[in-house]
């Protein structure tokens, strides 16, 4: 008989890793499935799947969530968490994404690192109820950490996998999993409470601050979110870099219509100004420029321009109240 295949959502996070784990001490083969998007928190690629794999043994399949990622985010179905994060639409994202490849590679079943009650929006019995029905696998995704607390999949109910042999963690303490991960030895594990950008209050507000802004955003538009202090003065978006790394990101990044700023002859932030370059728009700019720099003075120059810094505005250093009240 052919050895039985099954496909796993790995995520790099610690459940992910310990359902992987299960799933193969069962003499499974496993293929790692990995969607990465512009909300990976973490400083490595994808969450940490890629060295997740590595030190499990077993073959990664990753893809890029794109422009239809973004379209989702921005109108969930099922609505966000406490920030922007659209847990439940997410998860039936990434679930249809799973559906295809494992067709495409054979596998029996998908499975996944989620605990019953671990997080509020996305992991309760009700909200995985939905995201099977809605990603065409009801009964079908089996959840091995959880999986004696759950009713069985078809997976367990063909003897696919031994659900004996299977777990009933459940609610939000991390101590069964730490523990399980001593048992089998596993020592590195990224983002062992999840890694997402969307759940992070700053980052939200600056996302709904763009989603309010623009009817259509781009992925440049929402990896510009990742860099520098960002201000909106009407309908101008107004980026300050907070250090020598990021200016040069922020030059990198600017579109062909924005205006760059800085403070010649003196260290200080590169700005960005998008949006109508009108009169009052510059002044502000090159005013948030003039106070993130080492000048000392009250007054400014500022130089700025389209192409290269070929113009220049002497601009007032505002106070630290006005500049707070134009953070996004």
């Amino acid at each position: 008989m052919s050895k039985i295949r099954a496909l796993a959502l790995l995520s790099g996070g610690l459940d992910s890793i310990l359902a992987t784990k299960l799933i193969l001490e069962q003499g499974i083969d496993v293929v790692a499935f990995n969607v990465t998007s512009p909300f990976c928190l973490c400083k490595k690629g994808g969450c940490g799947a890629v060295e997740a794999a590595k030190q499990l043994g077993v073959e990664l399949k990753a893809v890029y969530a794109g422009l239809e990622y973004l379209k989702m985010v921005r109108k969930p179905k099922h609505g966000y968490g406490r920030n922007m994060n659209p847990c439940i639409d997410c998860r039936v994202f990434l679930v249809k994404k799973a559906k295809r490849v494992a067709k495409e590679l054979g596998a029996s079943f998908i499975f996944t690192g989620e605990v019953l009650d671990e997080r509020p929006m996305s992991q309760h019995y009700r909200a995985m109820k939905i995201i099977e029905e809605e990603a065409g696998l009801r009964g079908k995704i089996l959840r091995p950490l959880s999986a004696r607390l759950l009713p069985e999949t078809e997976a367990e109910r063909k003897g696919l996998v031994d659900r004996a042999k299977l777990l009933k963690i459940r609610g939000r303490s991390r101590k069964p999993q730490i523990k399980l991960a001593a048992e089998f030895n596993i020592k590195d594990y990224p983002c062992p409470a999840g890694g997402c950008l969307l759940t992070d209050k700053e980052f939200a507000k600056k996302l709904r601050d763009l989603f309010g802004h623009r009817k259509r955003c781009s992925l440049a538009d929402v990896l510009l979110l990742k860099v520098g202090r960002h201000f909106r003065f009407g309908e101008n978006k107004i980026i300050v870099g907070r250090n020598e790394a990021e200016n040069k990101v922020l030059l990198a990044k600017k579109g062909k219509s924005d205006f760059s700023f800085e403070v010649p002859d003196i260290a200080g932030p590169t700005t960005l100004l998008q949006g109508r370059k009108i009169k009052k728009a510059v002044e502000v700019a090159a005013a948030l420029t003039a106070f993130y720099s080492d000048a000392k003075t009250e007054a400014v120059n500022v130089n700025f321009g389209r192409e290269g810094l070929d113009k220049s505005v002497t601009a007032k250093v505002p106070s630290r109240e006005e500049v707070e009240n134009m953070r996004v």
